[in-house]
């Protein structure tokens, strides 16, 4: 399965991106969502490293990810500091939640795990159908330069004095015309030097043209489209940004 965010990738996953840990991403949200009174969705919520904080500041956050393990560290994280969220296990595509929100958030570029172009417009449109009229979707990409030069390589993370989680990374292909990387994930879990574990994923992503999405947000039926560049509002993307935010509203009073 693509981009499955199994029990050693989730592991991997906390190790690296804790939660609290930012990329200007927290401090962004935060004062996107200041004076947001209604509840807030972040899709594919992963271990919490945003999700928590934000709850920390008192927004009213449901969440959802198709990573059953994902989900398992983040209801931990969340007992640990006397949180209880709703979380469920859904995916993109098909996800149903009972209540319409006032936002929906996609940071640190989780839009582009959905390499297939239909899966994102059925995506969009879910998105679309779960906000409250005037609400906001608000989700980054990374510049797709940094997915078609990515080079692969080995990173390693000892937690313990004779344990350590190695992850490899190997290129498979680079899709010009669907616009999608793909590699596998090789994740080892190592001790006293002997193999304890290990994963294997097949890990794709997809890059987006700026007005490519602009155009697609706009024909799925979001209005008032705004771009923004490396947390900073408004500001025009240069070829030099690395991450590209993208604010959209669906129709109707706010």
């Amino acid at each position: 399965m693509e981009n499955r965010y199994g029990r050693l990738a989730a592991w991997v996953y906390d190790l690296d991106k804790p939660v609290g840990r930012s990329f200007g991403d927290i401090a962004y949200y935060a004062g996107r969502l200041e004076g947001c009174r209604g509840p807030v969705l972040e899709p594919a919520v992963g271990n919490g490293r945003l999700f928590i904080p934000l709850l920390e500041l008192g927004l009213d956050l449901t969440g959802f990810d198709a990573s059953a393990e994902m989900l398992d560290r983040c209801r931990a994280h969340c007992r640990e500091r006397g949180l209880a969220p709703a979380l469920s296990c859904q995916r993109f595509e098909t996800f149903d939640c009972a209540q319409q929100f006032e936002a929906i958030i996609l940071p640190a570029g989780s839009f582009q795990l959905i390499a297939d172009f239909a899966r994102a417009r059925v995506t969009l449109q879910r998105f679309l159908a779960h906000l409250a009229p005037g609400g906001r979707l608000i989700m980054d990409i990374d510049a797709a330069g940094a997915l078609i030069t990515a080079q692969g390589g080995v990173r390693s993370w000892r937690f313990a004095e004779d344990e350590l989680i190695t992850l490899t990374e190997q290129p498979l292909a680079t899709d010009f015309v669907a616009q999608t990387t793909h590699a596998f994930l090789r994740y080892e879990h190592w001790r006293d030097g002997r193999l304890a574990g290990a994963e294997l994923e097949r890990f794709s992503l997809r890059w987006w043209g700026v007005e490519e999405l602009v155009m697609l947000l706009r024909e799925t039926g979001f209005v008032d489209v705004t771009v923004s560049a490396d947390y900073r509002h408004c500001a025009v993307p240069e070829a030099t940004a690395s991450t590209i935010t993208f604010e959209a509203h669906r129709p109707g009073a706010r």
